[in-house]
């Protein structure tokens, strides 16, 4: 059951990736249409691809840190013995949880202020909603590199590979 829900969430985080990919590009192209041909365009189409390229964005921070596969600055590991490598593993991973942590917090905060206020982004759409993937994707990097903690302790940190010459 666990192995199921986890994998109905990765699918789900696919599946709005390539939805939003898909709807961005189709907006766009729309919209250079529109005005090339008909000298005319959608007047919401900007603001909501600046509002998609967001999720977007956050979208893949998420999967790439499902995935461990986020950019890391690793300049010590490849020097250290594989015990080394796993003890800067868990600080780096403890490290990005923080700070993922505290960004989910602030964010949230901002996105209450937002709601409260009762800006509009744009076409009626509040601007909190458009600005709730920043808490809820840092919120869910945060618990992902607490994940990666306890993986790092079970089997290990990656293998490291040698930069190409």
């Amino acid at each position: 059951m666990h192995k199921k829900l986890i994998h109905l969430i990765h699918r789900l985080e696919d599946g709005l990736l390539i939805i939003t990919l898909g709807a961005m590009i189709l907006l766009a192209l729309s919209q250079i249409i529109l005005r090339n041909v008909f000298d005319t365009g959608i007047e919401w189409t900007d603001p909501l691809l600046r509002v998609l390229v967001l999720w977007l964005g956050l979208l893949g921070a998420i999967a790439a840190t499902r995935q461990n596969r986020h950019i890391t600055i690793d300049v010590i590991s490849r020097l250290l013995p594989r015990s080394g490598q796993m003890i800067t593993a868990i600080i780096s991973n403890l490290f990005s949880a923080s700070i993922c942590a505290v960004i989910s917090y602030y964010a949230a905060m901002f996105v209450v202020m937002e709601y409260e206020d009762g800006i509009i982004a744009f076409a009626n759409i509040p601007a909190w909603l458009c600005e709730s993937i920043i808490p809820l994707g840092f919120g869910l990097m945060a618990l992902r590199f607490v994940v990666n903690i306890g993986g790092s302790v079970k089997r290990g940190p990656p293998a490291v590979t040698k930069p190409l010459s």
